[in-house]
């Protein structure tokens, strides 16, 4: 099952079993989101993304960047990262998603994917720092991306086209039953921003001694 160029449908649950994915299409107005790809290109603390994987270390050309409420202490990737404080530019984001999507989140991982040649493998968001069925709502600014959901027993796939601008919320039992991905695009020649909101749980945050 691919969905291509869909009618975006925030009521909609895209997924046809066991899970919850919505996608309400572009949040903001075009020139909203140009202004927002440009400032959060230029002012968000991008360094490369590092990984352990089948025991080695990895350090990916795509680029990271994590923000929250608090300097939260997250498991990724087998790698430890800690939060920074909010960006006021991530604070008006984060905004508008809730008001949207009536969720709450406490952090954002930031992901900068310079081409359509870096993308991600399949896989879920399964940590155990992450709230158990919490939402993730990811919101993409700059090339339009195809991002790909994959039931975990049936091998079922699920297929849409992310805008620029855009908002898509996975949750519920989303994360237990499909793996998510992103595929290469070798026809995209231009950067992506994909802001992930999410909520970490409260016994990750560091305190002071």
């Amino acid at each position: 099952m691919e969905l291509f160029d869909q009618k975006a449908d925030s009521g909609k649950n895209y997924l046809p079993q066991d899970g919850t994915v919505n996608y309400y299409g572009r949040i903001f107005t075009r020139d909203e989101a140009d202004d927002y790809y440009t400032q959060l290109l230029a002012a968000l603390d991008w360094q490369h993304d590092e990984a352990i994987i089948f025991g080695k270390h990895i350090v990916t050309k795509r680029k990271v960047a994590w923000y929250g409420d608090q300097p939260f202490s997250y498991t990724y990737s087998g790698i430890l990262k800690r939060a920074s404080l909010w960006h006021p530019l991530l604070l008006a984001i984060k905004r508008q998603v809730e008001d949207l999507s009536g969720e709450r989140f406490n952090s954002c991982l930031c992901n900068l994917y310079h081409d359509g040649s870096e993308g991600m493998a399949w896989h879920s968001d399964g940590e155990k720092d992450l709230k158990k069925h919490g939402a993730i709502a990811s919101v993409t600014f700059g090339a339009e991306r195809r991002f790909g959901f994959k039931h975990k027993t049936t091998k079922e796939t699920v297929y849409l086209q992310l805008e620029h601008g855009s908002l898509l919320v996975m949750k519920d039992q989303t994360q237990d039953h499909w793996l998510h991905r992103l595929p290469p695009a070798t026809k995209v020649t231009t950067p992506r921003i994909n802001l992930t909101f999410r909520t970490i749980m409260a016994s990750n945050v560091d305190t002071p001694a």
